[in-house]
């Protein structure tokens, strides 16, 4: 489990934002899809803090969303957190 676990939270939430009619959240849920994938491209993965910045994002725009959205966000935060866990630090 490493950093595929970004680019599955980055699929998830692209899926999201074709899916909604919103078009704030469907921009929203785009720009946290191509932040997670660049992290998910990189050669070191993110810190513990920048994966918090991307979970608080996220929480907000499920809570924004309907609950179609919600519950593809919690999706991805699933994926978010598992590779969170493997990260060494606080």
């Amino acid at each position: 489990m490493g950093l595929e676990e970004l680019q599955e939270a980055s699929e998830r939430l692209t899926a999201a934002a074709d899916e909604t009619d919103d078009d704030e959240i469907s921009d929203r849920l785009r720009a946290q899809a191509d932040a997670l994938g660049s992290l998910a491209d990189g050669e070191r993965g993110p810190d513990h803090g920048r994966l918090a910045r991307h979970t608080h994002a996220l929480q907000e725009i499920g809570a924004d969303g309907d609950d179609d959205v919600a519950a593809a966000v919690e999706d991805a935060l699933e994926h978010v957190r598992a590779y969170r866990s493997t990260v060494s630090g606080v």
